[in-house]
């Protein structure tokens, strides 16, 4: 690849794509933006559309530990690219940022498009080319071959930087096709904050389908996470469960099932509860009992019922509410995956990101074999890898005279 000495080519214009444009352009280098679709950023644009969680306030430390098993790989993005700094990158394009009560980053916008404009009009300042309905197919004769409107087009660049998603939401552009001829050791694609079975009667679904269970904890092993779920037609989805997807995956993939502990009232202790519950009932129906006198909305007290007939002892009814099992009999799979754990393996590519066994190509963002939660750490860490692919490229290149 060595027909244009300055020019590096991008596949994929998500945010690790484009965030790796934007550095070199700005390091003196040409660069063309490839996308398969007719649009840019396609998926961006589907997070910011319940509000656009940027990235996560807490401390690093507990940052990075939301990595598992690839934190000491992904926090080294992190450190060339903090939540700081992508939070001062996104102001510099004049969109404002706040700190919700959670401790997460978003846009006063509380909406991608808007960001997304103003990037794509830097990007045009600084000269990149975007070219969509740009499809990479794999390589011919040592060059990139992509199917265009036009026909079959080859590019020789200086260096590319592959950044085409993993394989959750392939309507959106990412459907992991490239593993049939990146030639590099690759893991299976699997879903990642996704939603999970259970066998509702069907009474259960028809009502409560769409309800929110709010202000919950959810248990699995030795792992407790707050927050909300949703019910939903095939079971259970939302924040909370996202939280434990990988786990959950993992025990459902090895036992066919998994179980988690639902705290329906995490802020009041069982002799709070029990006491509360112990309150004279009266004509009252235990529906209207609970609503009263623990807080429990209608769908929490369904679900009640929904495992087994409640207890009638004041006290084993509070252990149930603060522990209600729930058995996950599947995983929805990688086309309703918010994201996908797989992909490149990590030992494949450099410190620089470049593969291995293909000098001068680079590899960032969901196209590599790392996972997390929802809550800002999928798009930080998207957004640092495009930052250390560029500046490997630019290390790359310089050592090649």
């Amino acid at each position: 690849m060595n027909e244009s000495s300055r020019q590096v080519h991008m596949v994929g214009a998500g945010p690790a794509g484009l965030m790796a444009a934007e550095r070199l352009a700005q390091a003196g280098l040409g660069v063309v933006v490839h996308d398969r679709m007719p649009s840019v950023a396609r998926k961006f644009l589907m997070a910011g559309r319940g509000g656009l969680n940027l990235t996560h306030s807490e401390p690093s430390e507990r940052f990075v530990g939301r990595y598992g098993q690839a934190q000491a790989t992904v926090g080294g993005w992190i450190d060339a690219f903090s939540p700081t700094d992508l939070t001062q990158w996104v102001e510099g394009l004049d969109q404002p940022t706040f700190v919700g009560s959670s401790g997460r980053v978003f846009p006063k916008a509380m909406k991608a498009s808007p960001l997304l404009r103003a990037w794509l009009a830097r990007l045009e300042a600084l000269g990149v080319q975007v070219r969509t309905r740009s499809r990479w197919t794999g390589w011919r004769d040592g060059a990139l071959a992509f199917e265009t409107p036009e026909g079959q087009r080859l590019e020789r660049p200086a260096a590319v930087v592959l950044a085409l998603g993993g394989a959750s939401w392939p309507r959106l552009g990412s459907d992991g096709a490239w593993t049939a001829w990146l030639d590099a050791p690759t893991t299976p694609f699997r879903p990642a904050n996704v939603g999970f079975d259970v066998a509702w009667s069907p009474l259960f679904r028809e009502r409560f389908a769409g309800q929110p269970l709010k202000g919950i904890a959810l248990s699995h092993g030795d792992r407790s996470v707050r927050g909300e779920a949703m019910i939903a037609g095939y079971g259970l989805e939302g924040g909370a469960v996202y939280a434990l997807s990988a786990a959950l995956r993992d025990t459902i993939e090895t036992a066919g099932q998994a179980e988690i502990l639902i705290d329906l009232k995490p802020d009041m202790d069982m002799a709070r509860l029990t006491a509360r519950l112990d309150r004279p009932r009266g004509k009252a129906s235990l529906s209207n009992h609970l609503r009263k006198t623990a807080g429990l909305e209608a769908a929490a007290v369904a679900l009640l019922h929904e495992v087994g007939r409640p207890p009638t002892d004041t006290r084993a009814l509070a252990q149930r509410i603060k522990a209600l099992p729930l058995i996950l009999s599947g995983v929805q799979g990688l086309e309703r995956a918010i994201s996908s754990a797989g992909g490149v393996q990590l030992d494949g590519v450099d410190a620089r990101l470049m593969l291995r066994d293909r000098p001068g190509v680079f590899v960032a963002g969901e196209m590599l074999d790392w996972e997390a939660p929802t809550g800002g750490y999928l798009l930080q860490a998207s957004f640092a890898s495009g930052v250390v692919a560029a500046q490997g490229v630019i290390d790359w290149l310089d050592s090649q005279g």
